[in-house]
């Protein structure tokens, strides 16, 4: 049965469309960035904001809330875009990305801005983190739910594994990590670089339900996030197919765009395509 109604769904789409125009325009701005990543996560960060994640923008620090641990740092762009929206601090202070003095640094730093659960930059160890965050809320019986973002290239991680072991020891059930699965990384496709494949088998090893999603059908994935609560005794591990790129044609599939800075024109066409995507955007000017 879906979790959204058709109303809900359309809303959530255009608010990930939104996010997706915030994002490159931000990057833009800064002149630096990576910006593959961000665009094919903008439908998964949209579900979470705004369905799966117990949260509150007016209080962070709420000790009830769900934990989203971001392993894959370099992405944060598409997390702020997505904070933005959600209340956590104005829309306008998007601008200010990976400037000097501005809490929206290149890589998330939790003392800078409230609603950061973790400072993350090195790949790998968001996992850990989040393994950690998991078993502190299962000893002291909280119901707290925990969530890791993270990349696939950093399946290619020790660390990664080592935490996956633990989790599965632990049958941390309160902890559901979901993997980008655009296929890339920033000097080549992972599969040529260093083989991912079997992705599922290795987790359903490691005593991991796993569980596949579009994740760029944001219906289904608020349905998966859903069938992961009713999981019991195994932590989950959601695998997204993504796109790299995701809503800028000449971006799509490209690892190169892994992390690169827009010419002139490029991003002229990137936003030309953003501001009217599917027509989600109805009025690229209205904002």
């Amino acid at each position: 049965m879906a979790s959204l109604s058709d109303e809900k769904a359309q809303s959530l789409e255009a608010i990930a469309a939104k996010i997706r125009r915030d994002t490159v325009e931000a990057v833009i701005r800064a002149g630096s960035g990576h910006i593959a990543g961000p665009l094919d996560l903008a439908d998964i960060f949209t579900a979470l904001y705004f369905h799966v994640l117990k949260h509150d923008p007016k209080n962070p620090l709420w000790e009830e809330r769900d934990r989203l641990v971001l392993s894959n740092g370099h992405v944060c762009p598409v997390q702020y875009a997505a904070m933005a929206h959600a209340g956590y601090f104005p829309l306008e202070e998007l601008k200010t990305l990976r400037e000097f003095g501005s809490r929206l640094q290149g890589h998330p730093h939790r003392p800078s801005l409230p609603g950061l659960e973790t400072s993350s930059g090195p790949l790998g160890s968001g996992l850990s983190q989040a393994v950690g965050m998991a078993l502190g809320f299962k000893m002291d019986g909280k119901k707290n739910a925990v969530y890791c973002i993270m990349s696939d290239a950093e399946q290619q991680c020790g660390q990664t594994w080592e935490a996956a072991m633990l989790a599965g020891k632990h049958e941390l059930d309160n902890l559901t990590a979901i993997i980008d699965r655009n296929n890339i990384q920033i000097d080549g496709m992972t599969e040529k670089i260093m083989p991912l494949e079997p992705l599922r088998e290795k987790y359903e090893a490691f005593n991991w339900h796993v569980l596949e999603v579009d994740g760029h059908n944001i219906e289904a994935i608020a349905d998966v996030c859903d069938e992961a609560r009713a999981i019991y005794a195994k932590p989950v591990v959601v695998l997204a197919h993504t796109i790299a790129g995701k809503g800028v044609d000449f971006m799509e599939f490209d690892f190169r765009w892994h992390s690169k800075s827009f010419k002139p024109e490029e991003a002229k066409d990137a936003l030309r395509e953003l501001r009217t995507l599917g027509g989600k955007i109805e009025n690229p000017h209205a904002e």
